[in-house]
């Protein structure tokens, strides 16, 4: 990309990615920092500047882990920690107590998360009594059924 102005570097790089987001309906994340950074021939801090700019436009957002999010218009995100909304799934699937639970491989898909951020959840679960493990490997079952709260 022929850099005319280093100073508005970052705004030719938010463009490129907004076409890309317009481009693309299925794209949930922005590219990885690293990719942009060799794509484009730009400095960390540019890309930073692209993503921020691509924030105040209301096309993307951070996320926990350093990673951002696409925001398109009309999109209901649920934007509660992934404890909460994993306890949500109890009661709305019908779990009852001493059934097995979803696995960490089910949970990561259905939410889009990595291993670690499951585990972290499902262990916040155990810790408040909701969840119960036989250990490393073995499948969860559900201790207590969480009651659903309306929520606007």
């Amino acid at each position: 990309m022929p850099q005319a102005s280093p100073r508005d570097t970052y705004l030719q790089v938010a463009e490129v990615v907004k076409a890309q987001i317009k481009a693309k309906p299925q794209m949930t994340h922005l590219p990885p920092a690293a990719d942009l950074m060799r794509d484009h021939d730009v400095s960390r801090g540019v890309v930073l500047r692209a993503f921020k700019a691509l924030q105040t436009d209301g096309v993307a957002e951070p996320v926990r882990g350093g990673r951002w999010r696409v925001v398109r218009e009309g999109e209901d995100v649920d934007r509660r920690p992934l404890d909460e909304r994993i306890a949500d799934l109890i009661p709305a699937e019908g779990f009852e107590v001493g059934a097995a639970f979803l696995s960490a491989s089910d949970l990561m898909g259905r939410f889009g998360v990595s291993r670690p951020t499951v585990t972290k959840a499902l262990d916040k679960l155990e810790a408040a009594g909701v969840l119960a493990s036989a250990g490393q490997g073995k499948v969860r079952t559900v201790r207590a059924v969480p009651i659903r709260e309306e929520r606007s």
